[in-house]
């Protein structure tokens, strides 16, 4: 039976990264640790992790890439029940639904394993993995990441792929040793419940701050009475997520303006310009 505490515990993605204070003290938020030990005997992860593509109506003008959550050490292989996985299955298909008429592909990424396991970074090596499989198939072809809690800090790390477009991190599991570098020249969209207690609101808020100055849009909102696992005013969640990334995908694709990007619409009633200054609190 599937443990929904043990799930998207805490990222550490620099062993040698030390958390503040204030946000050390915050409950399930792991603190760094010295790496993690091989799979057990029986438990040998995949040789490569799992994608399920979704593929659009006609031709494809961009590939949104969804990446889960996990754990901060494991070597378990990922099942597709695992709650960090299929949690994240709704929200494809809503993107997936909303774009695929317009030339949105989307690929979903099951890991290897379910851990960040420290200097391992096992996530991002199966991001990576993913990518450089959209640049085989669909090369020059605008990207689109979109990750909640260990899938939003794997997303916000490989930005730096020169095809990544745009990024949206639900909750993501950051601390002030996350890399603002990656999303340099990118457009980022970060949602955090104010009452998670698993990552760090604050930490993602530090996180935006820093990143801001070199992203060319960098969003940040704060949802009220909300935490972690986007159970409490899930339609607003799917909301932002698909209306964000959409907007990017019209922009940057060229679809015609009277397309029916009714998600764009939302986003742009609820998120207001500010919100690139100071938190949209929602």
């Amino acid at each position: 039976m599937e443990d929904t505490k043990s799930e998207d515990a805490g990222v550490s993605h620099r062993n040698t990264a030390k958390p503040d204070p204030a946000e050390a003290a915050q409950p399930r938020v792991a603190p760094p640790s010295a790496g993690a030990g091989p799979p057990s005997a029986g438990a040998v992860p995949p040789a490569e992790a799992v994608l399920t593509v979704l593929r659009p109506t006609g031709i494809t003008r961009g590939v949104a890439l969804v990446l889960h959550g996990g754990r901060s050490h494991s070597f378990e292989p990922v099942q597709a029940r695992h709650l960090g996985p299929a949690r994240m299955v709704p929200f494809a298909r809503q993107l997936h639904r909303a774009g695929r008429k317009l030339g949105l592909e989307v690929w979903i990424l099951r890991n290897r394993v379910r851990g960040w396991n420290g200097e391992e970074m096992s996530p991002l090596k199966d991001a990576r993995w993913a990518l450089a499989k959209i640049r085989e198939e669909h090369p020059g072809v605008p990207v689109y990441l979109l990750g909640h809690s260990m899938g939003g800090l794997t997303a916000l790390c490989v930005a730096d792929d020169p095809q990544v477009d745009a990024v949206v991190a639900l909750a993501p599991w950051l601390n002030d040793a996350t890399p603002a570098a990656p999303v340099a020249g990118r457009k980022v969209l970060i949602v955090h419940g104010d009452q998670d207690r698993w990552t760090s609101p604050t930490a993602s808020l530090r996180f935006a701050r820093r990143a801001a100055p070199d992203a060319e849009v960098l969003q940040y909102v704060s949802l009220k009475a909300t935490g972690h696992f986007m159970i409490r005013r899930v339609r607003l969640w799917h909301t932002l997520a698909t209306g964000f990334l959409l907007k990017a995908f019209s922009e940057r694709s060229g679809v015609p303006a009277e397309s029916p990007l009714r998600s764009v619409a939302s986003l742009d009633r609820l998120v207001p310009p500010t919100a690139q200054t100071s938190p949209a609190v929602l």
